[in-house]
């Protein structure tokens, strides 16, 4: 195989969400797994909705799902290069000019659908003379440039779908430049990628048409053919599009509400795949699961409680050097053994500050039998204590008080503690240390 160039191409017109994390993170993680590289372009020729804001936005969200771009472009600092390739489409034969408005081609549309036919472009424009174009440009119309397709059929073999093929007459011919000049996104597309060498473009089903489109623009232009992969679309349980209105969904969203960004990555390319969705400790290893073969024709639908599952899965077996920056952050100068301590019971890495203040205290306790707690405290062993402190004391507490099961474990638990529930206390013991232990068991806040 080539070595990879991918790509994927966010329009900053709002927050990403996570089926947009869904075709990026199939992109990067097809570059790791294949020793490839990852550009970063945004698609913001639309300059009345793109915004500097959504553009950083979505560096953030890229940084935090753990993707690095190999090299970054705004389409819209790259006008030439489509000003001169939509010339040379002129110069070819295969760029139209056509003069009908929006209005127009609606009620073109509309006569089409009552009659039966398919909704296709007449190609009126193409029919004009030049002294009809300047008659309609002295009105004050201006054009839009639709390229010429060829009516054939297109095909490639697909990554994700096999041997595919559109035929192209049944497609309107694509505008490629609006009337004020600006582009839609098809010509800027296929001529960045064919000026930057991407070697395998990898998106979702619903540019499969736009394949066959810009399959026909690259060999018109003498470019070299990239492969093609289009993955099924993540839909909602109940089976709707993902939007960028579903706000809680974007990256950002999810992001503040602390679910954790591999969990993100990995429900966004394990769904709808004949691969187990699963908690992974690393992208490189999420990597050496996603096989773009094993993605399903069917919709991917994601459930959201699925990504709270996962999110609390993948936190529970985080090594310590994943989370020891994002510990501190938090306020909590946390060891080793505090994390493997209490990771278990954490929804959300922010629980943990809860948990590191039951450690250092001064916290409140729960004494429901005094003499219980003094009997206990008389039999607490002297440090240091390890693993087995908690074993030792308890039976040597049962001995002494005849206390077993719930009736033992739970109001030193309470007095510990101050919780009825919590982590293992043979590891929260020795982080609690034996004089907090005692001033707890005393009924002190400590």
């Amino acid at each position: 195989m080539t070595t990879p160039f991918v790509r994927t191409a966010p329009s900053p017109t709002g927050y990403l969400h996570i089926g947009n994390a869904r075709s990026l993170m199939f992109n990067w993680l097809f570059a790791v797994r294949h020793g490839g590289r990852f550009l970063l372009r945004y698609d913001d020729t639309d300059q009345a909705r793109s915004k500097p804001e959504f553009a950083e936005a979505i560096a953030e969200d890229l940084a935090w799902l753990g993707v690095l771009p190999d090299a970054s472009i705004k389409q819209s600092e790259r006008i030439a290069l489509y000003d001169a390739a939509a010339d040379k489409l002129r110069a070819a034969g295969r760029l139209y000019p056509c003069y009908e408005s929006a209005d127009e081609l609606d009620r073109k549309r509309k006569r089409q659908l009552a009659r039966g036919l398919p909704p296709v472009y007449d190609r009126a424009g193409l029919k004009l003379t030049a002294e009809e174009r300047a008659k309609l440009e002295a009105e004050g119309r201006k054009a839009h440039w639709r390229f010429l397709l060829d009516w054939e059929e297109v095909g490639w073999d697909d990554l994700v779908r096999g041997p595919s093929h559109v035929d192209c007459a049944s497609l309107s011919d694509p505008v490629l430049v609006r009337e004020d000049g600006t582009y839609p996104y098809t010509l800027p597309s296929v001529i960045d990628d064919l000026d930057m060498g991407i070697t395998h473009v990898i998106r979702g089903e619903d540019h499969v048409t736009n394949t066959a489109v810009q399959i026909q623009i690259m060999q018109t232009l003498g470019g070299a053919l990239p492969a093609f992969g289009h993955h099924n679309l993540l839909t909602t349980a109940s089976g709707e599009g993902l939007s960028k209105r579903l706000g809680h969904l974007s990256l950002r969203g999810l992001r503040e509400s602390g679910i954790e960004s591999l969990a993100v990555a990995a429900l966004a390319v394990l769904t709808g795949s004949s691969d187990a969705v699963r908690p992974v400790s690393s992208l490189e290893e999420l990597a050496g699961l996603v096989d773009l073969a094993h993605v399903s024709r069917a919709p991917a639908k994601f459930d959201e409680h699925e990504l709270e599952t996962l999110s609390a899965r993948t936190l529970h077996q985080l090594d310590f050097a994943a989370v020891e920056e994002r510990l501190k952050e938090l306020g909590i100068p946390a060891s080793e053994p505090f994390w493997l301590a209490v990771r278990g019971n954490l929804a959300r890495l922010s629980g943990a500050k809860d948990w590191w203040t039951i450690v250092e205290g001064p916290i409140e306790t729960h004494i429901a039998d005094p003499a219980f707690a003094a009997a206990a405290a008389a039999l607490l062993p002297e440090e240091p204590f390890d693993q087995t402190t908690w074993k030792s004391w308890t039976q040597a507490v049962a001995a002494q008080t005849g206390a077993k099961g719930k009736a033992l474990f739970m109001p030193l638990r309470q007095a510990l503690t101050g919780l009825d529930h919590g982590p293992e206390l043979a590891a929260l013991l020795p982080l609690i240390g034996r004089e907090k232990a005692l001033k707890r068991l005393a009924g002190e806040a400590a």
